[in-house]
């Protein structure tokens, strides 16, 4: 698997399968190069991961994705353990994640080494649980 920086040529792959972000953004943050994009052997796209700023100054990765027939194979992780160096080059000490208190990716983060950081409640969401990772 290859992780590259989504550039504007994604912008329809993006759009077209990510529902959780506003279509104006898309070119923001991929301009910003804050999404990543999955690529696998044959420079396929298999999915993203796409981060922004929580109270605009820690990383939190706010989406990932890998399309079912490449998962448990590592790309998650590995899109993960990317997204970290990159901020730890870039000076961060602490990232942030969330996960829906019934996802099974609460699991997969915290063998990552994220803690628990508190929760939120939405209306009509499911338990939001976010977790913080120090990075020294």
């Amino acid at each position: 698997m290859k992780i590259v920086f989504a550039t504007d040529s994604d912008y329809e792959y993006i759009r077209n399968r990510d529902p959780h972000i506003s279509e104006s953004l898309i070119l923001s943050k991929i301009k910003g190069n804050e999404i990543y994009i999955l690529r696998n052997q044959d420079e396929s796209n298999i999915g993203w991961m796409r981060y922004g700023y929580f109270w605009d100054n820690t990383p939190f990765m706010n989406m990932i994705w890998v399309d079912e027939q490449y998962r448990d194979k590592g790309a998650g992780k590995q899109v993960v353990l990317f997204w970290e160096e990159q901020m730890k080059q870039k000076g961060f000490n602490l990232i942030m994640t969330s996960t829906q208190a019934d996802e099974g990716a609460q699991h997969f983060y915290r063998k990552l080494g994220y803690k628990d950081a508190g929760c939120l409640i939405l209306d009509t969401q499911p338990l939001e649980i976010l977790l913080t990772k120090n990075l020294n």
